[in-house]
């Protein structure tokens, strides 16, 4: 059965300070760079709040994270496990596998080597790594991605958590990309299909082409400018999950105007007859 869950990202405006990870090519360093949202919800709170509202999953964007620290993981596992909601997938935003730069790509990797070891101390299932920035047409890049994915999955299956990726970002933006990558990768990593990240017309035909390896699909409509759901074109993605019987976790992205939970809550009602 497929189940219901939220991603962070729909509440960015209610979470506090996103933490922004940037490389410095001048230092060779990663910084950190804060941009103020407000503060309605702690994380520590959101599992509880996500639940009461009818969400059984949650994925959680790397750059909500207040603190990496191992006694906040440990109360961020306690939250999940006390309000009864799976924590499925940690959402990094940043790492580029594809890039030709030597020192950013151990930097980089480090990093997600860090970030998986939070992953695990927090008891989220799955990272999210992304595949990379190059172009969809490089294909080195596609190669050295899926080599810079297996050896990570590798390095996280010892913790319990296993990588998967998305379509998102330049070099995974087409499906023939995103399918020759997990052919690379084998059953080591896992795939996020997002309803937002292909291009139409044919990203109808690319979801089928994604989906029967995805752990998660992220549903995201088109919006107006009044953050409505264009329902018939997100009825039309959600025709593709169900002809592929996928079973697993589908995700609202809301990232309208006005209230973010009111958001959710015009979605929610589309996505309900698909699980």
């Amino acid at each position: 059965m497929s189940y219901l869950s939220v991603s962070t990202w729909s509440l960015h405006r209610l979470l506090g300070p996103l933490r922004l990870t940037v490389w410095n090519p001048g230092t060779g360093q990663h910084d950190t760079k804060e941009q103020e949202q407000p503060l309605v919800h702690s994380l520590l709170d959101l599992p509880a709040e996500a639940a009461r509202r009818g969400y059984e999953a949650l994925e959680v964007c790397h750059f909500h994270f207040p603190s990496t620290d191992s006694d906040y993981l440990a109360q961020l596992r306690d939250a999940f496990n006390n309000a009864g909601i799976s924590f499925d997938t940690l959402l990094l935003d940043y790492g580029d596998l594809t890039t030709t730069d030597p020192a950013r790509l151990e930097a980089d990797k480090a990093l997600i080597r860090r970030w998986i070891d939070a992953a695990a101390a927090a008891g989220a299932k799955q990272i999210r790594l992304v595949a990379g920035e190059a172009q969809p047409t490089d294909q080195e890049a596609l190669e050295r991605s899926a080599a810079g994915l297996s050896e990570l999955a590798a390095y996280a299956s010892d913790s319990g958590v296993r990588v998967i990726t998305e379509n998102f970002r330049p070099l995974t933006s087409i499906g023939d990309n995103c399918v020759k990558l997990l052919q690379l990768t084998g059953d080591e990593v896992g795939f996020i299909t997002d309803f937002g990240n292909f291009s139409a017309p044919d990203k109808y035909g690319e979801f089928a082409q994604t989906l029967p390896a995805s752990v998660s699909v992220h549903a995201k409509p088109h919006y107006d400018e009044n953050g409505v759901p264009d329902e018939a074109e997100l009825i039309r993605c959600l025709d593709t999950v169900r002809e592929a019987d996928y079973r697993g976790a589908i995700v609202l992205i809301y990232d309208g105007p006005g209230d973010m939970w009111e958001g959710l809550e015009r979605v929610k009602p589309i996505v309900n007859s698909y699980l």
